[in-house]
């Protein structure tokens, strides 16, 4: 059918071979059978294709939505973009008398505090090293009483970077000060957090160490840059329901309902009809979500598609139940850092050939020349 929707290629046993989606399923699907389809992974998949499925949606973000839970929950080979959303990576700061940071996997209700999600490993490790570079956090893994520390003080007490809780040179109280620090900047000011690092990058840049401070500026902006997309996620996940309407480039409506930041149901309001007309039909076929007290009700890939969705131009809040807004002061005073920190990226070499060298599924033809020698046709380089 002509429309948005999403698109799949079963394999020979009726397992999904590759999820995709478009605003016209009939145009995209037939382009994979045409000759202008050169990429070898997908030709692969194409021969090997029994049949392909198409699933109407009213508008595009249903439809990117469908694709992501598609793909998440059934994997497919050649799908290469969120087949494992359960990979993220997360910072937690534990709860205990004496907490500390932790990478993990998963988000549990009443665990503590977490900042993320990262995508692997490394982002994670830059974020949490900022973050050590900025407070005092103990980096142990032993369990420490609040009532009897016993313990021997390591290399990071003796160079001032650990205020030594194990051997009771820090109470409780001192040490809960120095995480509240963190617990802030991750809900809703991270200054405290980020200016000390800030003020180090200055530093090392004017003792002409400059590879340091680059170092440290890029774990900087990785923390920055989760730290927002956790506030982002967040204010959208803790809202009960809203509608959101946008125009459909007919004089119509397409209209979306959310819940704590997963799409529950999705429609569309023609020209002539009413929008608030539509709403008691949608909000009757809408999904029940569990009455989950602190659990996400959605992955965070979903809730961003439906943030990007929100604040395209011509988005309109029909109806809203509970508060939408962003914590203040947030990470708005550290705009600037970013941008300084993206065109830093982008200026590092001027030179770069930034052109893929994906191989071609179908190589040129070889056509016979002058003196029947064969002569290849060359592709332009652009």
């Amino acid at each position: 059918p002509r429309g948005p929707g999403v698109y799949l290629f079963r394999g020979p046993r009726d397992e999904p071979l590759y999820v995709g989606t478009s605003n016209d399923l009939r145009s995209r699907v037939r382009s994979y059978f045409s000759a202008g389809e050169q990429r070898s992974r997908i030709t692969e998949m194409v021969a090997l294709s029994q049949r392909v499925d198409a699933i109407p949606c009213a508008h595009d973000l249903e439809a990117a939505v469908r694709e992501l839970r598609l793909i998440a929950e059934h994997k497919p080979r050649y799908n290469r973009r969120s087949r494992f959303p359960e990979r993220a990576l997360w910072i937690r700061l534990t709860e205990e008398p004496f907490p500390r940071l932790s990478v993990v996997r998963r988000v549990r209700p009443g665990a503590g505090v977490f900042l993320g999600p990262f995508p692997d490993r490394r982002a994670a490790d830059a974020a949490a090293a900022a973050v050590h570079e900025s407070l005092p956090l103990r980096q142990c893994t032993m369990r420490i009483s609040a009532r009897a520390p016993s313990g021997a003080a390591c290399a990071l007490a003796g160079m001032g970077r650990c205020g030594a809780p194990c051997t009771g040179a820090q109470s409780a109280d001192e040490y809960a000060a120095i995480a509240a620090v963190f617990r802030a900047a991750v809900h809703h000011d991270p200054r405290a957090l980020v200016a000390p690092l800030l003020a180090r990058v200055d530093r090392l840049a004017a003792g002409e160490r400059y590879e340091d401070a680059a170092v440290l500026r890029d774990r900087v902006a990785v923390l920055v840059r989760a730290v927002r997309r956790r506030q982002r996620l967040e204010s959208l996940a803790a809202v009960p329901e809203l509608v959101i309407a946008r125009p459909d480039g007919a004089d119509g409506w397409h209209l979306s309902v959310i819940r704590r930041g997963r799409l529950v149901a999705a429609g569309c309001a023609p020209v002539g009809t009413s929008v608030r007309g539509m709403l008691p039909g949608l909000r009757a076929t809408a999904e029940t979500l569990p009455d989950a007290d602190g659990e996400h009700a959605t992955s965070v890939d979903e809730t961003e598609l439906v943030l990007r969705w929100m604040e395209k131009p011509g988005t309109r809040l029909v109806e809203l139940t509970g508060t939408l807004a962003c914590p203040a002061p947030g990470t708005g005073a550290f705009n600037a850092f970013l941008a300084r920190v993206e065109s830093g990226r982008a200026g590092r070499d001027p030179f770069a050939d930034g052109r893929s060298l994906g191989t071609r599924a179908r190589p040129e033809r070889v056509s016979g020349g002058a003196g029947g020698r064969p002569q290849a046709r060359l592709a332009s380089p652009a």
